[in-house]
């Protein structure tokens, strides 16, 4: 493994997960899909620390655009929001917004989050673990959008794991029918982000 340099920095020390920006994108920039992830959180998840630094994500987000992809911009907390607020302010990110709040993980706000977006900003939320199906239909209720899968609970009910991510989604719009919503298809979805 190499010693990191300012040069050509691939990873940030040995046994680190922290690679180049430009490597974290480098999928994106490959497959070109409508939408992907980017996080803007820093902050200890567990035993590990999630580093995204300001000049990382700026790097990631020019060359998201420059791929054709829109961005859907995590927040874990007020910090973050406050970020991406700046980076419009820059013209780093581009409005409208499509943000993913983050959920059932500690001291999340999402009441706040919700009503400190940039207006036209089309949101969702999704819990961690036990509090997946909670805060999905807490999101439903705040008028955003919702979103469930393996990557944030294993368990389809209490001690019971889920058979795939297919249970999930049946378990979700199972939930979003009886609050009186309805799922979006693929072309309106698309649609309502703005997407190609």
């Amino acid at each position: 493994m190499q010693s990191p340099s300012d040069d050509d920095p691939q990873i940030a020390a040995p046994g680190s997960t922290l690679c180049a920006p430009d490597k974290r994108v480098a999928h994106v920039e490959e497959l070109r899909p409508d939408i992907c992830t980017l996080d803007f959180n820093t902050m200890w998840s567990g035993q590990a620390s999630v580093i995204n630094a300001p000049r990382n994500l700026e790097i990631m987000a020019g060359r998201i655009y420059a791929a054709g992809v829109k961005p859907e911009i995590e927040i874990f907390d007020s910090g973050d929001l406050h970020m991406v607020k700046d980076f419009i302010a820059r013209g780093i990110v581009r409005t409208p917004l499509m943000v993913q709040l983050v959920l059932g993980v500690r001291f999340g706000a999402v009441a706040y989050l919700v009503s400190q977006l940039p207006e036209g900003t089309e949101w969702a939320a999704f819990g961690i673990g036990r509090m997946a199906f909670p805060m999905l239909a807490q999101a439903y209720l705040l008028g955003g959008h919702v979103r469930i899968g393996k990557e944030d609970t294993a368990y389809i009910g209490k001690g019971e794991h889920c058979r795939s991510n297919a249970q999930l989604m049946e378990k979700a719009v199972s939930i979003i029918d009886s609050l009186g919503g309805g799922i979006a298809t693929p072309d309106e979805a698309r649609a309502i982000l703005g997407l190609r």
